[in-house]
């Protein structure tokens, strides 16, 4: 079981190139997709989920091309969007048995089974008969991930499901995930460093609609080890800094500023070790690219 992306490219009719022959293979288990909002991970989502075609390249699952046979795909596909509406004046159970009879699932008995069965594994079942409008965003994004997995899809993508949950729902959400990722293909997009590091296997980065990176995130961390460094400054030092050092990032610690360099060699004017974090991994690729646009400038 496999989804194998090859030399996809997508150009809007405004010019915006959002994907640039992009070639990913992707095994069962969690697949982390990260990037900066605008980077063309929802493309990319849309294009798999064959809501909209690629200039070039192809998207095959299972041996199945999808622009070919795009009905053979939507069939083992579960989606859940970056935005997934509602009917918000239907209960949880009423819109989910419709949705179930619009995928296909027309025995009425197989289908509450599946509906009730899913409410429960996605912990609504006591909530079940309650108007999807009084339900909370994490809420609403559990009840998500149990209509992306009606009919039992081996395929499923989700984009961007965490955005603007609290930490008590995003933690939930991990767990859920995990389990579903045990036995399918669930391909995850998100601008969330902590997402991927939690729960993916596997991950690519993705920038500008180009692949940036890809691999197991403990080893992408471990490529970096004794390359970052890190060193408390004034906040009026970082420009002068800038000008020095490859400065990845900076952050704020206990009210000081921190910065957050890379170097082959340990910089000697008081930096120290840092263990490298897929937050580092993120921010580094992120940095070489920017260099690289302003060497082609």
């Amino acid at each position: 079981m496999a989804l194998v992306i090859s030399n996809l490219s997508k150009t809007y009719k405004n010019g915006v190139m959002a994907l640039q022959d992009i070639s990913l293979t992707i095994d069962k288990g969690m697949f982390g997709l990260l990037g900066q909002n605008g980077a063309g991970k929802s493309t990319l989502m849309r294009t798999i989920a064959t809501l909209q075609d690629a200039d070039t390249g192809s998207i095959v699952f299972n041996g199945v091309d999808v622009s070919e046979n795009p009905e053979a795909i939507r069939k083992t596909l579960g989606y859940l969007p970056q935005e997934f509406g509602v009917y918000p004046h239907v209960s949880a159970v009423e819109f989910l048995d419709y949705i179930a009879d619009m995928k296909g699932i027309i025995n009425k008995t197989e289908r509450k089974e599946q509906v009730e069965g899913l409410l429960d594994m996605v912990n609504l079942y006591d909530v079940r008969k309650k108007r999807l409008d009084s339900y909370s965003g994490g809420m609403k994004q559990r009840f998500g991930i149990a209509q992306a997995l009606l009919g039992e899809p081996e395929l499923i993508i989700v984009d961007e499901p965490t955005a603007g949950l609290d930490p008590t729902e995003r933690n939930r959400f991990y767990n859920l995930l995990a389990e579903i990722g045990a036995n399918k293909v669930v391909l995850f997009s998100t601008h969330i460093v902590e997402d991927v590091s939690t729960l993916c296997n596997e991950m690519a980065i993705i920038g500008g609609g180009t692949l940036l990176l890809q691999g197991v995130p403990s080893a992408l961390e471990a490529s970096l080890q004794g390359k970052i460094w890190e060193k408390q400054i004034d906040k009026s030092e970082l420009t002068s800094f800038q000008k020095t050092h490859d400065v990845i990032s900076s952050r704020y610690h206990r009210g000081h500023r921190v910065a957050t360099v890379y170097a082959e060699v340990g910089p000697s004017n008081g930096f120290t070790p840092k263990t490298p974090t897929l937050e580092d991994v993120y921010f580094n690729v992120l940095k070489q690219k920017e260099s690289a646009v302003d060497l082609v400038i």
